[in-house]
């Protein structure tokens, strides 16, 4: 039972990598994202719902995410054929997230991205952009899709850097 949810985040990394290999934005895709995206929703669930939550399941949950995320760049990035404005946002976002990763490292010797609020807006933000492109247009979901990665990515590395101990759960800058 310990191991139910490591199981649900370690398939999310398999699931995603698929995505590499399905036809982007085909209904194959579609299905195999809804499998990552209903992942990443139910693996912390079920570790809080079973006590069986752990340092390595957060680890492991923010690693699955981090190659999902990486993995839809490289499949999206063709179709999308962002502005340069864009791929210059999307590398600062990286740029802060980079730096608060650095930051965990040097300070708490591991590697921590808080599970804030923040955090879960940009996944849930993420996770519907690809379903909402038919819909509206593309510049405008990404606007928002950066801006709130961009609120996100300052508050974890706020957090970060004025944080005495580590928390992986911390919610926010305002919640302690």
């Amino acid at each position: 039972m310990k191991a139910i949810p490591n199981c649900i985040s370690f398939s999310r990394i398999i699931f995603s990598l698929i995505l590499i290999f399905v036809e982007p934005l085909s209904a194959a895709f579609y299905a195999v994202y809804m499998i990552c995206g209903v992942s990443d929703m139910i693996d912390g669930f079920i570790a809080r719902k079973t006590g069986t939550a752990s340092r390595l399941g957060e680890k492991l949950d923010s690693l699955a995410d981090l190659i999902m995320v990486g993995v839809l760049l490289v499949v999206l990035y063709p179709i999308l054929n962002p502005a340069t404005e864009i791929v210059i946002w999307v590398i600062l976002i990286g740029m802060i997230r980079l730096a608060s990763i650095v930051v965990a490292l040097k300070k708490y010797k591991t590697f921590a991205i808080p599970h804030t609020y923040g955090n879960k807006i940009t996944g849930f933000a993420l996770f519907i952009f690809p379903l909402f492109l038919p819909y509206i247009h593309m510049a405008v979901l990404m606007d928002i899709l950066c801006a709130v990665a961009s609120l996100s990515a300052i508050e974890e590395l706020v957090i970060q850097l004025t944080s005495s101990e580590l928390d992986g759960n911390r919610k926010s800058i305002f919640i302690k």
